[in-house]
């Protein structure tokens, strides 16, 4: 049996140092003034060299080139989403401007996110949930195939919050399931010279 089954968001949390994670951050009615400022902005594909993903997505504060391997200039943060990063920032007690990087992607039904680590330039990642659930899974980087029931599975409710830190940051690698209906995510990154 795969470990993922047996396993609830509090008892993933513990077997990953630095996962931290927080259902109802949001109210209903800020999930919906973010969701409409989403909608507003100019999202686009995302890119990964040559392929072009599902979902779609917009940077503040950086973008990351993955042909080069470097972190480019990208216009500042929409200052709509300025309440959400002091909020976020306070969450877990570090200065809102160390979180100099947001990126939002917009997930259609269907959309998956595969198997990865974030860029190197980032430390701590943070990463908000509207629109509906999703599943981050998990396994130890790097990874060993005959390891498969080491994957746990994080249930991301929406309105939610959660951190990768520490161990969770760089000795694990995560994925997002296939959503079920249409999702939003907003994520801030702090660069490493703020960690």
């Amino acid at each position: 049996m795969n470990q993922c089954s047996l396993f609830g968001n509090e008892e993933v949390q513990a077997s990953i140092p630095g996962l931290v994670y927080q259902p109802e951050f949001l109210s209903r009615d800020e999930e919906q003034e973010l969701i409409d400022i989403i909608r507003s902005l100019p999202l686009h594909a995302a890119k990964y060299k040559e392929y072009l993903a599902r979902r779609r997505v917009v940077s503040f504060g950086g973008s990351y080139d993955f042909d080069t391997h470097e972190l480019k200039p990208a216009r500042a943060l929409d200052a709509r989403l300025l309440p959400l990063r002091q909020r976020v920032a306070a969450w877990r007690g570090v200065p809102a401007e160390t979180l100099a990087h947001a990126l939002v992607a917009e997930y259609a039904p269907g959309t998956p996110l595969g198997w990865h680590r974030d860029v190197p330039n980032f430390e701590r990642i943070f990463g908000v949930s509207l629109g509906s659930e999703a599943t981050l899974k998990f396994r130890p980087f790097p990874y060993v195939p005959d390891m498969q029931r080491q994957v746990v599975d994080l249930k991301v409710q929406l309105r939610s919050v959660y951190m990768l830190a520490d161990k969770a940051r760089w000795r694990w690698q995560h994925c997002v399931e296939p959503t079920r209906e249409l999702r939003w995510s907003i994520t801030f990154r702090d660069l490493q010279a703020f960690a």
